[in-house]
């Protein structure tokens, strides 16, 4: 189970950093995703990272903007979003692969948290 934190309201150009903490495993070695959704637009992918691949990657409409990385805690990562612009607003959820270490492990990413709220307005 997944559950992230940190969403709310900040001004255009503020930062988040959004949390992903997953409940009775640690996160070491599953391929992870952040994605959003906006009701009625459907809901894109981020980022995602697989240490089994080597394999980092972010999408263009956010690339330069959000950084994924670990926390102390071996059940948490975060997605750091800075330069938030008035087109972000949205549910902002991470995912994981259910399989530890898959091979391509981005293209299975199954175990869904609830999501985050993130509003951006002046």
């Amino acid at each position: 189970l997944l559950e992230e934190a940190g969403g709310g309201l900040v001004q255009p150009g503020g930062s988040l950093r959004l949390s992903c903490v997953a409940s009775r495993i640690t996160l070491d070695h599953y391929a992870i995703g952040w994605f959003r959704h906006v009701p009625g637009k459907g809901r894109e992918p981020l980022s995602c990272i697989s240490d089994r691949d080597g394999f980092e990657q972010y999408a263009d409409s956010v690339k330069g903007r959000i950084t994924m990385s670990r926390g102390k805690a071996q059940n948490t990562r975060y997605l750091q979003m800075n330069n938030l612009k008035p087109g972000d607003p949205a549910v902002y959820s991470c995912a994981a692969d259910s399989v530890q270490a898959r091979p391509g492990g981005c293209g299975y990413l199954e175990v869904w948290g609830p999501g985050t709220l993130v509003n951006v307005s002046s």
